[in-house]
């Protein structure tokens, strides 16, 4: 069956709480500060970031250990809440929103890559990927159809009744992705996706994300590897709780095939991964 554009790309959404993404940045914030407390000691993790990224860039957050790139993640994530200052989301500010309001934003808006899967071991794949719909209360056929659609997408389609320990590395993080996509979200956060891996899987990953991307994905990715923020159109180094460098990547690794049409059917097979 073809994957039709309409299916992976575009989301026909009800108007909401002024969410919007049209000609603005999916994401702004502004002036951001985290501080964490350890008694009557305060550590400052963030120290007034400020950050646009607009409706299909593919940015690498860089930086060394301790650098703020993880904390910045977890509040672009709705994981955590600044100290101080402003965060827009399609436009909305969430940056003092409630517990169950920013839960609300997470499962309809965001989609999570982890460096270490994140998968239910009890579940299979296709279970996993459709996890974010329960949360929603939207399974239904048609939702198992998407998971469907999307196991086909990044090259899964013959390992969805296998759980997570019958899957390599680069398998289990296919349905990690598989799962980020469900619910078709504003952007994607991937947090050292491909960390946990060899070297020749990270560059099949690296080579899926640039696909989803080409066809229109907004994604956001932390690492400390010069060679996978490659992959990416914008570089953002961070030190010290601060943005030090942004900029555009001009030598920037891509699939030899080029970019790949909107719905159509990525070319990386699950087969070419470690351990198959």
């Amino acid at each position: 069956m073809t994957v039709q554009p309409s299916q992976i790309t575009e989301r026909e959404r009800q108007p909401d709480a002024g969410l919007q993404t049209s000609g603005e940045p999916v994401v702004r914030i502004v002036d951001i500060h985290k501080d964490y407390y350890l008694g009557s000691v305060v550590v400052p993790a963030l120290r007034g970031v400020s950050l646009e990224v607009y409706p299909g860039e593919f940015i690498a957050i860089m930086g060394a250990s301790g650098s703020g790139k993880s904390t910045l993640l977890n509040l672009l994530g709705c994981l955590d809440r600044p100290t101080r200052g402003q965060y827009y989301l399609g436009g909305r500010n969430v940056a003092n929103l409630s517990d169950d309001e920013l839960s609300e934003i997470r499962s309809r808006y965001i989609g999570f890559i982890f460096q270490s899967y994140n998968l239910i071991p009890q579940l299979t794949a296709f279970e996993n990927i459709e996890v974010p719909l329960y949360y929603q209360g939207n399974v239904s056929p048609e939702s198992k159809q998407r998971v469907v659609e999307l196991a086909r997408l990044v090259g899964l389609e013959r390992w969805l009744n296998h759980k997570p320990t019958q899957l390599s590395g680069g398998q289990q993080q296919r349905v990690a992705i598989a799962r980020a996509l469900i619910n078709d979200p504003y952007i994607i956060l991937a947090d050292e996706p491909t960390g946990n891996l060899d070297t020749s899987t990270s560059y099949e990953i690296m080579k899926l994300l640039v696909q989803l991307n080409d066809m229109g994905k907004t994604i956001i990715m932390v690492t400390h590897e010069p060679d996978i923020a490659a992959y990416a159109k914008r570089a953002v180094h961070m030190r010290d709780g601060k943005i030090i460098k942004d900029e555009p990547i001009t030598q920037r690794r891509v699939t030899s095939d080029g970019p790949v049409p909107a719905g159509a059917q990525l070319t990386a097979s699950a087969g070419q991964d470690a351990g198959e």
